[in-house]
C-alpha cells in the first residue's frame, strides 16, 4: 500500500480528478491509499466517477512520479504539505466543497483563530487607497486579526506591509509554485511574512505564473477568511472576483465607497449598491459587524460565566465559543455533539441570551 502522504499528493496529479471529485473518492473509499487499490468496477459506481475518471486513477504511474518529485522538493526546502483531512489544514477552507485538496505552506501553520480577514483591491492603488489600508489595519490591530492577501501590486502588498508594521500575522496566497514569489520585487516582504505568517499555494513546486491561475488563487483568498474587504476596485478585476466568491461562500464582504468620478471606486460602489458588500469606512466598522472583541473583553465574559449555571454540554460549547466564533460544523466536530442535538442546545443558549447566531451558521458568545 502506498505511503499516505505520497498517495494524497498523487491524487492531485491525476488528470480529470478535481478537488470535489477527489474528496468524494476519499469519502467513499476511506482513504487516499485505498482509492488506488479499489477495483475499476467499484470506482465506476461511485457518484461522479465514470469510466474515464476510473481509468485515470488506475493509470497512476505518472501521478506517483510527479508526487515523489514534489514530496522530495518539499522535504528538502522545509515546505509543509497539508491535506484537507489534516488537523492543521485551515478551518475555513475545510468548509468549501471546491477548496484545495492539498496546500503547500512555507512558514508557520495557520493559527486556529477565527479572526481572518482578506484585504484585496486594484493593482493601481491610489495614495488614498493605500492610506485607507493603513488606517483600517491600524484600527483592527487591537483585535489581533490575521491578514490575508495575494502579494500582488497595489492594495494586496499594502495590506501585507501594514500587517507587518502593526506586528500582525499575515499570509500571502500564491498563483505559482511555492518557490517563486510573483512579482519577484515583493520577495523581501514575503520573507518577512515568514517570521509569524507565511506563504501558501495549491500549485505544486515549479508551477509557472499564468492568468488562468489567478481566479483559482482568488477562491482561496475568499475562502480562507471570515470576511473580505475590497479597498479599491475598477469596473472589472480580480478583487471583484474575490468579493463575489466570498459572497458565494457565505462570507461577509465589505467595501470602502469612493468618489463617483474615481475609476478605482467604481467596483466598490457597484458591489455596495448591489448588496454584495456592506459599506465600511473604518476598522471599527468591520470589528463591529463581525462581533470581534479584544482579549480584555473576552476575559471579562469568561469571568462572568459560571459553570454551575449550565449543563455539561452547554459548558463545553461555551468554552469553545469563548475563544472565538465557530461554524456549527466545526463546533460539532470539536465538541463531539451531533448536529441535531447541538442545534437544539445552541437554540436554548440563544433563548438564555448567552449565544448569538451569525450569518453562515456561525455562533459566538453574545
Amino acid at each position: 500500500m502506498a505511503d499516505p502522504k505520497l498517495a494524497q499528493l498523487a491524487l492531485t496529479f491525476l488528470p480529470r480528478i478535481g478537488n470535489t471529485t477527489l474528496k468524494s473518492l476519499v469519502s467513499y473509499c476511506g482513504s487516499p491509499e485505498k482509492i488506488f487499490t479499489t477495483p475499476k468496477g467499484k470506482l465506476e459506481k461511485i457518484p461522479g466517477i465514470g469510466s474515464i475518471a476510473s481509468k485515470s486513477i488506475l493509470d497512476n504511474k505518472q501521478a506517483f512520479k510527479k508526487a515523489e518529485k514534489a514530496l522530495a522538493y518539499c522535504s528538502k526546502h522545509q515546505i509543509k504539505l497539508l491535506f484537507y483531512t489534516d488537523k492543521d489544514y485551515p478551518a475555513y477552507l475545510k468548509q468549501l466543497a471546491d477548496g484545495p485538496s492539498v496546500i503547500y505552506l512555507k512558514g508557520n501553520v495557520l493559527p486556529d483563530n477565527r479572526k481572518y480577514i482578506s484585504i484585496v483591491g486594484t493593482r493601481n492603488a491610489s495614495k488614498e487607497g493605500k492610506q485607507n489600508v493603513a488606517n483600517i489595519i491600524a484600527e483592527l490591530a487591537p483585535y489581533k486579526p490575521i491578514i490575508v492577501s495575494g502579494l500582488a501590486y497595489g492594495i494586496d502588498i499594502e495590506a501585507h506591509k501594514e500587517a507587518l508594521a502593526n506586528n500582525l500575522t499575515t499570509y500571502g496566497i500564491m498563483a505559482t509554485g511555492i518557490e517563486k514569489v510573483y512579482p519577484s520585487i515583493h520577495t523581501k516582504i514575503a520573507e518577512k511574512m515568514l517570521v509569524k505568517g507565511g506563504l501558501l499555494t495549491e500549485f505544486p513546486p515549479h508551477t509557472n505564473m499564468s492568468p488562468s491561475k489567478f481566479p483559482e488563487r482568488n477562491r482561496i483568498i475568499a475562502g480562507l477568511s471570515e470576511a473580505t474587504l475590497v479597498v479599491e476596485a475598477g469596473k472589472k478585476g480580480g478583487a471583484l472576483i474575490t468579493a463575489y466568491l466570498a459572497r458565494d461562500y457565505d462570507r461577509e464582504v465589505f467595501a470602502i465607497p469612493g468618489n463617483l468620478k474615481n475609476e478605482n471606486a467604481v467596483g466598490c460602489n457597484n458591489i455596495i449598491k448591489n448588496n454584495i458588500a456592506q459599506l465600511v469606512s473604518s476598522g471599527k466598522d468591520i470589528a463591529f459587524y463581525l462581533g470581534w472583541e479584544t482579549n480584555n473583553t473576552v476575559t471579562k465574559k469568561r469571568l462572568a460565566l459560571k459553570q454551575e449555571d449550565f449543563s455539561q454540554e452547554e459548558w463545553a460549547i461555551l468554552q469553545l465559543l469563548n475563544a472565538s466564533e465557530l461554524h456549527i460544523d466545526e463546533l460539532s466536530w470539536k465538541s463531539q455533539i451531533q448536529i441535531g442535538k447541538l442545534a437544539s442546545i445552541l437554540l436554548n443558549l440563544e433563548f438564555k441570551n448567552i449565544v448569538v447566531s451569525l450569518p453562515g451558521k456561525k455562533y459566538r458568545i453574545k
